[in-house]
């Protein structure tokens, strides 16, 4: 019999060292292995972590660990998850920082990072699809990430201001339109 917080800490160290290029590539481990594999949380609440993890201060991929180890086990239960998901960074990161003299002007280890860089392009368009997919974007709404990530890129909007926004729209949305449009649909 397997104890859940030892389950806890292989489960997020293994997310944790299989992850390259940031938290939002770890998306597609994480829900494989929380929502998938073990079953311990559904695809509705992992889409939720995601959105909170992405709207609190501090490093994603923790802040997912966090949301999903308090779900389970509380505090002891996040303090592992987050455990698990940095030690892995933070001991390759070491082990790179004691050889990187070595290897920094290296032609091999120079195109082993730019085999992997495309790669961590397609980690990252996964989960992209993903959220999309589950936030029921379509042809009616796809403006609504199109135009923030505009808003972004080319005229240098904080990305505060565009969440804020975003939240706010979703706000007037839920309270004036949504109401209105269910009223239409009933007298029909």
């Amino acid at each position: 019999m397997s104890n859940i917080y030892t389950d806890l800490f292989r489960t997020f160290f293994k997310i944790g060292s299989f992850t390259l290029g940031g938290g939002y590539a770890m998306i597609p481990l994480m829900e494989s292995e929380v929502v998938d594999r073990r079953r311990w949380m559904d695809k509705d609440e992992f889409l939720d972590v995601i959105a909170v993890a992405q709207s609190s201060p501090g490093v994603f991929a923790i802040n997912m660990s966090i949301f999903v180890g308090h779900k389970l086990r509380g505090i002891p239960g996040a303090l592992i998850t987050a455990l698990g998901t940095a030690l892995p960074s933070f001991i390759i990161i070491l082990l790179i920082a004691m050889c990187f003299t070595h290897v920094v002007d290296n032609p091999v280890v120079a195109s082993i990072f730019r085999g992997i860089r495309p790669a961590v392009v397609a980690l990252l368009a996964v989960p992209t699809w993903n959220m999309a997919v589950a936030a029921k974007i379509n042809l009616s709404n796809c403006w609504i990430p199109i135009g923030g990530a505009l808003l972004i890129y080319l005229l240098g909007v904080n990305p505060i201001y565009v969440v804020l926004a975003a939240g706010f729209g979703g706000f007037l949305y839920g309270k004036f339109v949504q109401p209105t449009e269910r009223n239409n649909e009933n007298n029909n």
